[in-house]
């Protein structure tokens, strides 16, 4: 028997007790004149939006990096040979540094990794013990905010993806990303509902 419409698109509901996580919105992603970098100036005004409520509502929040030290490069050798580029993310580069304009606060940690989940390799599990629900912004949709909001839902999380605040270099793979998370990973809301729920989560 064949599924029907019906079995995808369901809600998993916001959950009572969230976080917050921002997938790479470093200035190697954020910036074009990077050979990473795209246009995703929307993305982190709206990431700011979501970020505020989020402070203002007592709600955690937590960033991501990706940076090849030695250790990371042997890691990642395969991945690093797929996409050269990401060679950029060196220690100390201008390049792995969050973006400014997101305002990250010293009590809100940066975890490094080498591959796209936020999860893979780091300490992301531990800081999130307590929370029902994880808030996925960042870069890219079809990459690291997909295996974010995966692997989120794998370790029993909601996974709640603010539309607006998500963002992708290729105009396709994004919307084709939003369309497969909503059906079977995550919840999928605009922005400003998203910014009252963390707003009003205290």
């Amino acid at each position: 028997m064949s599924a029907g419409p019906g079995d995808f698109f369901g809600e998993a509901g916001l959950g009572e007790r969230p976080a917050v996580v921002v997938v790479d919105l470093i200035r190697g992603f954020t910036d074009p004149v990077s050979p990473l970098g795209s246009d995703l100036d929307d993305v982190v005004a709206a990431t700011r939006t979501l970020l505020d409520a989020a402070r203002a509502g007592g709600v955690p929040v937590c960033f991501t990096t990706i940076v090849y030290d030695e250790a990371r490069e042997r890691q990642a050798a395969v991945f690093l040979r797929k996409v050269p580029a990401l060679g950029i993310l060196r220690p100390g580069s201008e390049w792995v540094e969050i973006d400014g304009r997101l305002g990250r606060r010293e009590d809100e940690p940066v975890f490094v990794k080498a591959f796209a989940s936020a999860f893979f390799g780091t300490d992301l599990v531990a800081w999130l013990e307590g929370r029902d629900a994880l808030v996925v912004c960042g870069a890219t949709t079809s990459g690291c905010v997909r295996a974010t909001v995966v692997d989120a839902l794998q370790y029993g999380l909601v996974p709640v993806v603010a539309r607006e605040a998500v963002g992708d270099r290729w105009a396709d793979a994004h919307a084709q990303s939003l369309h497969d998370m909503a059906a079977k990973y995550g919840d999928v809301v605009g922005l400003e509902r998203a910014a009252g729920w963390l707003g009003n989560a205290a």
